[in-house]
């Protein structure tokens, strides 16, 4: 522990402590905002602190590979452009009180210091950190209110047609559900662009740290996270429907309220993408070509 204290204490370090400050000085009143206006007032973006919380443990588990010196010289030339352009977007987005350029600015910020203080290979070693921190960013209304309603329409639609196959009474009147005597609106958390978005990274994030050798796999396993994420929205709603059906209306709002709806959501997600990566796995070891014996 002294000697982890006195690495962190080398002169080599002093620059990054100057840099850790100036973050905490500058973005310290944007994550006050996006705590208080955007990720606790709203079940949409909650997801927002734990994103933070992962980028930071990303970075400290390659802080060994970012901080070698020795790797790669500095690029300060592009450094300073990309520290220029983050303080552009952060000068506008504090200025115009626009939170999603305040949080884009720093995934400019961060890697123009590391190219500055080190280089392209140390950032290469950071690139999977700062790619995840775009899931901080809070998304424009105009794109969440545009995807939302095809998508709440759709697993409405498919949620419906699954249980009236089973032989529950439902009916659907747009993203209105009518099962027996009760009626319930899917509500934009239910299947919005903000859950697509945080299964998305959920998705992401098991794949960096899993770590697969075979691009290919990893494209696919991304490119399959969309449908995964619809699949875990329609069994989210079915969920709810069957609780409102067999409990009554205050069973199914008490398992909204209390993010019951969401543990689902999550939980399903993650079975269907571990599952996922099974079948392709298996695929991939069915079609690799074999040692062949002397």
């Amino acid at each position: 522990m002294k000697s982890a204290l006195q690495g962190l204490a080398a002169p080599r370090n002093i620059p990054w402590w100057i840099c850790v400050f100036g973050l905490l000085a500058l973005y310290g009143p944007t994550v006050w905002d996006l705590t208080f206006n955007i990720w606790l007032p709203t079940e949409e973006q909650s997801q927002g602190p734990v994103v933070l919380v992962i980028c930071v443990w990303l970075i400290w588990r390659a802080w060994g590979q970012i901080n070698d010196s020795a790797a790669s010289a500095p690029r300060p030339v592009l450094g300073w452009v990309l520290v220029g352009i983050a303080l552009l977007f952060y000068v506008f987005g504090r200025s115009q009180r626009i939170l999603s350029s305040q949080t884009l600015s720093a995934i400019f910020l961060l890697p123009g210091l590391v190219l500055l203080l080190r280089g392209p290979r140390q950032l290469r070693a950071a690139a999977f950190a700062m790619f995840f921190m775009i899931f901080l960013i809070p998304l424009p209304a105009t794109l969440v209110d545009a995807v939302t309603q095809p998508l709440k329409l759709a697993v409405s639609s498919v949620a419906s047609s699954v249980m009236y196959a089973a032989g529950y009474p439902i009916a659907r009147t747009g993203v209105i559900l009518q099962i027996g005597q009760f009626q319930l609106l899917v509500a934009d958390a239910c299947s919005g662009l903000h859950t697509l978005f945080s299964l998305e990274a959920m998705g992401l994030l098991y794949l960096n740290v899993v770590r697969h050798t075979s691009l290919v796999r990893n494209i696919v396993l991304a490119i399959l996270i969309v449908p995964i994420s619809f699949a875990a929205n329609v069994i989210r709603v079915i969920v709810l429907a069957l609780i409102t059906y067999y409990f009554g209306d205050e069973a199914g709002q008490g398992f909204l309220q209390h993010q019951g709806a969401g543990m689902v959501l999550f939980i399903t997600a993650l079975v269907f993408i571990i599952a996922t990566d099974s079948g392709l796995r298996w695929l991939v070891a069915r079609n690799s070509p074999r040692p062949q014996h002397a």
